[in-house]
């Protein structure tokens, strides 16, 4: 069975992306800073039919992503595919007007330090094999800055340059076998009212995984086809 590696999972978006591909024969990784909170959601999956386990790894500790991910191989075995959608409100956030050295490095290690650590330990062997799917995610302000210069002017920039090596990678590991993509989500997800619900996004990950022509989709609310 084929491997999904989510890193950044979590009870919403991460789990809805875990079900989609759960359902279409993946087993599922879950990498997150505090794999016991993913307990109910590992549940959830098995609950379903889908092979689930939940690993540690920290996006801002490199060791803690290159241990974390070499587990999630010794459980499942090759990672065919490796989502990257961390998210920490605990972080400072910033106007663009307020940027300083500590409120931009902090966002290029959680975004851009984190990714490439983990990229660097399921890309060669994608490449080796010529197949394998790596996808990230971003707010929808990595696309359209203007969306975010008052609240998240220090960690757009950071979501921006990881749009950009989504990009550059697409170009280069396209003609090798191996799909790249970017998702940026313009919306707030959740259950409560004017939210929107992770189940209508996570089709867009599959979308790109199957689709190799493609190497971003973006998710405005209204953008979608009335149901």
């Amino acid at each position: 069975m084929p491997t999904i590696a989510i890193m950044g999972a979590g009870p919403g978006m991460g789990l809805a992306i875990a079900q989609t591909f759960g359902k279409e024969g993946h087993q599922v990784a879950l990498l997150s800073r505090t794999p016991a909170k993913l307990e109910p959601v590992v549940a959830e999956l098995t609950d379903q039919g889908i092979d689930a386990a939940a690993f540690a790894a920290d996006v801002l500790d490199r060791p803690s992503i290159v241990a974390g991910l070499a587990a999630v191989k010794q459980r499942f075995g090759q990672i065919d595919v490796f989502e990257y959608s961390p998210s920490n409100p605990a972080l400072p956030m910033a106007s663009s007007l307020e940027l300083t050295h500590d409120n931009v490095q902090i966002q290029l290690d959680f975004y851009v330090h984190g990714a490439v650590a983990a990229v660097n330990q399921v890309l060669p062997e994608m490449l080796a094999r010529g197949s394998g799917t790596i996808l990230f995610t971003t707010g929808a302000s990595s696309v359209r800055p203007e969306m975010g210069h008052d609240m998240f002017g220090n960690a757009a920039p950071a979501a921006a340059w990881l749009r950009n090596w989504a990009h550059g990678l697409h170009a280069a590991a396209a003609p090798r076998g191996v799909q790249v993509g970017h998702i940026a989500i313009g919306a707030w997800i959740g259950r409560q009212p004017g939210a929107t619900a992770p189940e209508e996004i996570a089709p867009l990950y599959w979308e790109l995984h199957t689709q190799h022509d493609q190497a971003e989709k973006v998710f405005f609310p209204s953008d979608q086809p009335a149901s």
